[in-house]
């Protein structure tokens, strides 16, 4: 059995701790790159600017709490579907996946009115 002194294990321990944090680092660093790909950035954007609408429109007596209900599901259907499509390609979305994800924003959009 081979016994380590303190000065080496404290070492072998900050070595361990430096090479664990870096490895988190990278993966934060590579998720908010994720997050900020241009193409889900376009479609988290739209997604942002239909609640808003929604919400404005509640606000006016133009749409009634049922109505946002229905419409912030239906957001959070594209959303889940944004992260599922991300999640299967490294944080990145297709250009194909993307057109899907703006038609089915288009259809919500569309109820929501002006």
């Amino acid at each position: 059995m081979i016994t380590l002194n303190r000065v080496t294990r404290i070492t072998l321990t900050t070595v361990f701790a430096a090479l664990l944090f870096s490895a988190a680092g990278s993966a934060m660093a590579e998720s908010k790159f994720a997050q900020n790909h241009p193409r889900r950035h376009q479609v988290n954007h739209r997604l942002g600017n239909q609640n808003r609408r929604v919400h404005n429109q509640v606000a006016s007596g133009k749409m009634s709490h049922s109505e946002a209900r229905n419409i912030h599901a239906e957001d959070h259907s594209i959303r889940q579907e944004e992260r599922a499509d991300a999640s299967k390609d490294g944080g990145h979305i297709t250009k194909a996946e993307q057109h899907g994800l703006n038609q089915q924003e288009n259809g919500v959009s569309h109820q929501i009115g002006q």
